[in-house]
């Protein structure tokens, strides 16, 4: 047996000696307690449950008071350049499904740094943001430890979202991306369940209430504008898969945050070319989106811009390969705009390969109607006409033409009527809450105004931008005039569409034609280059990464061109 050293035997027999007299001490009455050891903030029990703030109805019923809740950090976007908080959930749901268990706290990364998968307790006062509930001011947070939450299935269309505002939710459908106007400006993406949506004017069986339903704002986890890091860049109808994140609340809708990369799949690929029309003769309609030769006006602010948007034209023009074109929204400064526009496509395709038509009447608009064709195919029949009528605010400019060769003429009505937008506040042009907007009487009276120019035309094809989707009554107008629709008549129906607005596309641009040219009409299609195409893609410098831009005619304009085919006899 090994000896203990006397100083190590004296330390153990005094700590025992020690350790007895305090115990008997502490048995004695009157004497003090030990002192326990303090109570971290953890150890407070939170004063309410998530569900409990969140309430079963649209709004909180504890809103104005402080609470102190409990839950598992879904997601953090603390820094001042995301939502300066981040996303808790209560781990263990209530047995009410019209309470959610998530809640969003308004705390910057300078008051106390979290990481998803942490256990917090959170005080705050519980606000209604402008319809988001959250905790705003918070005054404390504390990590407790760490736990998990498994995210929620969650399927479109749904019937209300407030039961799981700021809950971790997984969409296991593919959805379809049907808007994507602010992706480069704020990082929104706007998906659907279904397939795209469409605007419930434009063709039979879309219900309104429905398209909201089915769609879901999907956001970049920040306020920013313009942020230097981007979402994919995706085509309306691509489709996105492995959608994950929290449901937040902000500008009147929910917006989901991703909490991991959203897998996007190119299911809409861009055509080079539209699809081959058959005919002896093609024409055209185009919205140009302001092409101006007048800097800082309409269209491009700088030179810079004019030359990106002036490549961009040329490059559609020369994909699209018309016979003849009719343009909409020229610059209405005689021939200025439209010579430089003709004079940059043939310094592309050949000298004299298109020629201009001068409008007799353009009105007063600052944008025109055109047409150019080309010399070596057709021949035109006499002198542009144009209609004076003052219904139109942008007279149509008329013209029949024949082929080279001979045989049947045709007559070319271009128009662009009235828009949609600067909405009067009273009387029959007020938006009457029909979903056709405002301006839809006048644009009917433009209508009836056409059938009375169109009835002793040659073989008229009434085409355009009539501002007015496929089953809004300047549409109905024309037809029951005795006018036939060619897209709807050749274009499939989910091809069918030509511009993109809030996330609903549809046709703005027509073709019409009458019962003996209709005999004529042998194919029509829309080139998709522009309605599908996010704007951060188009020739403005303006918030637009360089290096997006491509000199192609994809976002040349934002309404897509169509393009119909004529066989026409001749000698």
């Amino acid at each position: 047996m090994t000896a203990i050293p006397s100083k190590v035997l004296v330390m153990r027999v005094l700590s025992r000696t020690f350790l007895v007299a305090f115990a008997v001490a502490a048995a004695l009455p009157g004497t003090p307690a030990l002192a326990a050891a303090p109570a971290t903030a953890c150890d407070t029990p939170p004063s309410r449950r998530i569900s409990e703030v969140q309430g079963s109805g649209d709004a909180s019923p504890l809103a104005g008071q402080s609470v102190t809740v409990e839950g598992i950090v879904t997601g953090d976007f603390q820094r001042g350049d995301q939502l300066s908080g981040f996303f808790l959930q209560d781990p263990k749901p209530d047995a009410d499904p019209k309470t959610s268990e998530g809640l969003f706290a308004y705390a910057r990364d300078t008051f106390k740094d979290v990481a998803a998968g942490d256990r917090v307790l959170v005080t705050g006062k519980v606000t209604e943001y402008n319809g988001w509930t959250e905790l705003s001011p918070v005054t404390a947070v504390d990590v407790c430890g760490t736990g998990s939450v498994a995210a929620q299935p969650y399927k479109l269309p749904d019937d209300g979202r407030e039961s799981v505002e700021n809950m971790l939710l997984t969409f296991p459908q593919p959805l379809t991306v049907s808007e994507h106007y602010n992706l480069g400006r704020y990082g929104e993406v706007t998906v659907s369940s279904g397939g795209r949506l469409f605007q419930p004017t434009d063709r039979p069986g879309v219900d309104a209430a429905l398209n909201k339903r089915r769609s879901l704002l999907i956001d970049d986890g920040s306020g920013r504008e313009n942020p230097a890091t981007l979402p994919p860049i995706v085509r309306t109808g691509d489709l996105a898969a492995g959608i994950t994140g929290v449901l937040g609340y902000g500008f009147g809708t929910y917006r989901l945050q991703p909490t991991k990369p959203i897998s996007y799949h190119n299911t809409n690929p861009r055509t080079p070319r539209p699809f081959p029309v058959i005919g002896n003769v093609k024409v055209a309609s185009f919205n140009t989106l302001n092409w101006f030769t007048t800097l800082g006006s309409r269209g491009a602010t700088n030179a810079v811009e004019q030359q990106r948007q002036l490549a961009k034209l040329v490059a559609a023009l020369k994909g699209l390969n018309a016979d003849a074109v009719g343009l909409m929204e020229v610059e209405n400064n005689g021939q200025t705009a439209l010579q430089t526009l003709v004079d940059a496509v043939n310094a592309e395709v050949g000298a004299g390969t298109y020629a201009a038509l001068q409008h007799p009447y353009p009105g007063t608009d600052a944008i025109q109607v055109a047409v150019i064709y080309k010399p070596a195919k057709l021949t035109p029949v006499g002198a542009p006409q144009a209609s004076q009528d003052a219904v139109f605010s942008r007279p149509p400019l008329i013209q029949t033409f024949r082929r080279k060769a001979g045989g049947q003429p045709f007559t070319m009505v271009v128009n662009h009527l009235k828009s949609k937008g600067t909405c009067p506040a009273d009387g029959p042009d007020a938006d009457q809450g029909d979903g056709q907007s405002c301006w839809n009487a006048t644009r009917v009276k433009q209508a009836q105004a056409l059938l009375g120019l169109v009835k002793d035309l040659p073989n008229p094809v009434v085409l355009g931008d009539l501002n007015a989707y496929g089953e809004e009554d300047p549409i109905h107008t024309l037809e029951a005039g005795g006018l036939t629709s060619l897209t709807k008549r050749f274009v499939p129906a989910p091809q069918r569409y030509s511009y993109l607005f809030d996330g609903l596309a549809g046709e703005l641009d027509h073709a019409l034609v009458g019962r003996q040219l209709l005999k004529r009409v042998t194919s029509a299609t829309i080139w998709h280059i522009n309605s599908d195409e996010p704007r951060i893609l188009d020739y403005n410098t303006e918030y637009n990464p360089a290096s997006l831009y491509k000199p192609d005619a994809f976002r040349a304009s934002d309404h897509d061109p169509l393009i119909i085919g004529l066989t026409l006899p001749g000698r």
